[in-house]
């Protein structure tokens, strides 16, 4: 499926129930010239995408409310055309590799261990911004 393309600027939100971790993640995406939505609980995820129209979503795998594997099929679910975000699971537990078949088969597009590499999350978003 092909995503929105954007001129370089991203929408991105940024989910997890550890603060810090949301916080330098999104210090780190306005540094490079994108526009970060915090969240910080599972269930404000779907109802917030609705509205800020994401480009990608970063998201906990075990962040409070609903899990990020229920938020990331709903997301699937719901945005079926070119809209869809770019869906990045970030975990410090599920690693294994049937949790990353898991991530894959609800919706998730990659799979990144906790703390991410800052390096890795932009490469990862910068084809969207081409």
């Amino acid at each position: 499926m092909e995503r929105r393309q954007s001129t370089s600027q991203l929408r991105v939100i940024v989910v997890d129930d550890d603060r810090d971790t949301v916080d330098m993640l999104a210090l780190i995406l306005g540094d490079a010239g994108h526009v970060v939505h915090r969240i910080y609980s599972g269930k404000d995820v779907l109802p917030a995408a609705r509205v800020f129209r994401p480009d990608a979503i970063i998201l906990d795998i075990s962040v409070p409310g609903i899990s990020g594997y229920a938020v990331a099929q709903e997301i699937r679910h719901s945005f079926m055309d070119a809209r869809r975000p770019l869906m990045i699971a970030i975990t410090g537990m599920w690693v294994e590799r049937p949790d990353r078949l898991i991530a894959q088969q609800v919706g998730f597009d990659h799979h990144l261990l906790k703390p991410c590499d800052p390096a890795k999350v932009l490469a990862l978003l910068r084809p969207l911004s081409l």
